[in-house]
């Protein structure tokens, strides 16, 4: 049974600093309610005005220290770590030369293009060209872009910012508010890219409820708020629509809050590309990595794809071949000059049948493609979907 803190604040503060330092969280509070047999709610009640987020504390963090920090906001001499003017100016993607517009690309180029606010989902199997896109969509239009991958462990202090450690001139650490990429986004009017949103913990991002709206969002922690500059907008991709992975292809995609989900704009499904499309994408690959004459390994390379891929839509087989991979195997080709090497290479992620099955298509398609007698010694007893 826990018992009465019988320590002052003073003790038990500086009974955690010995414990765990300046910076500890919920487990670590946990543990020492534990171990000295103290209620968990009250020591973390007398903890509050060191709190800095969600099961987060830090003793540096007092009521002076914030009202220093937020007027720090108000003298630009103050030591605020990753402000406007340390980060780098320009966040403008770099035009990729091997980029072919396909699908939906014109229709997200002029939502960004007209500078409105009207965020946008990006839904599609991986490897077709969802976050390529939007970068490429920002390079030709000259507008920065700031990216964030999400885990299942992002949470508010990694959009928004937080207190953080830094030492000064003198050698001495002290506690400032560190900007989020969120933030960064709305001041500079950047488009916010939010890559594989579907694999972040729901209760963990709902600080983008309001910034999701398009009116900004309040720091609480400094007494700031933000606005978001004109031209601000967010686009996230997502190899779901954020209601999970019902066939378990996308294992650790999460259930994304309906009321979250229902502030984007529209939705656009992303294809992987056409024939004719994927061929014009791996031939400029080809181009700039120095492979001559390999027209021919394209043409086999696509055809060889798109019987693969017919045979997934309709549930002959549970791995497909993406634009992505088609990539992969070109940079090998280029790097082995062996066809069967660069395949093999390139599939040996998947498991022995279904590797085995698509080197067997190959085989069909290429007369000068040899599998070799290892290859030939796994062939399965069962006719191929193929």
């Amino acid at each position: 049974m826990p018992r009465k803190i019988s320590m002052t604040d003073e003790q038990m503060i500086e009974d955690l600093r010995y414990s765990f330092g300046v910076e500890f969280t919920a487990g670590d509070v946990r543990g020492y309610c534990a171990s000295r047999g103290l209620s968990y709610p009250t020591v973390t009640r007398r903890l509050e005005p060191f709190k800095t987020d969600r099961g987060r504390w830090n003793l540096e963090v007092t009521q002076e220290r914030v009202e220093e920090i937020e007027r720090s906001y108000q003298a630009p001499a103050a030591t605020v770590i990753e402000s406007l003017e340390s980060v780098e100016k320009n966040l403008i993607p770099l035009k990729n030369d091997t980029f072919v517009s396909f699908g939906n690309f014109p229709d997200l180029k002029k939502i960004i293009q007209s500078k409105m606010f009207y965020p946008v989902f990006i839904t599609g199997l991986s490897g077709n060209g969802k976050t390529f896109g939007v970068e490429q969509a920002c390079a030709q239009l000259g507008r920065e872009l700031i990216r964030i991958n999400f885990t299942n462990e992002t949470d508010e202090s990694d959009l928004i910012g937080g207190f953080r450690l830094k030492a000064n001139s003198d050698g001495a650490t002290e506690t400032v508010w560190q900007d989020g990429p969120v933030i960064e986004a709305l001041e500079r009017g950047a488009i916010l890219l939010c890559d594989e949103i579907d694999v972040a913990d729901a209760n963990k991002i709902l600080v983008l409820q309001s910034v999701m709206e398009g009116n900004g969002i309040f720091l609480k922690k400094v007494g700031r708020y933000v606005k978001p500059a004109p031209g601000f907008n967010v686009i996230a991709t997502a190899n779901t629509k954020g209601k999970g992975s019902d066939d378990g292809r996308f294992i650790g995609t999460n259930v994304l809050n309906s009321a979250f989900l229902d502030r984007f704009a529209i939705t656009l499904e992303q294809e992987y590309p056409a024939t004719a499309v994927e061929t014009k994408i791996l031939k400029g690959v080809a181009k700039s990595i120095g492979l001559e004459n390999s027209d021919d390994f394209i043409k086999q390379l696509c055809d060889w794809t798109y019987v693969i891929r017919e045979t997934f839509y309709e549930g002959g087989v549970d791995e497909i071949i993406s634009t992505r991979r088609l990539v992969h195997i070109l940079k090998a080709y280029s790097i082995f000059g062996d066809k069967s090497k660069s395949i093999k290479y390139s599939i040996s992620g998947f498991d022995d049948e279904t590797k085995q099955g698509f080197l067997e298509v190959y085989d069909k398609i290429d007369a000068d493609f040899q599998m070799t007698s290892d290859d030939k010694s796994n062939t399965v007893d069962e006719p191929l979907p193929f």
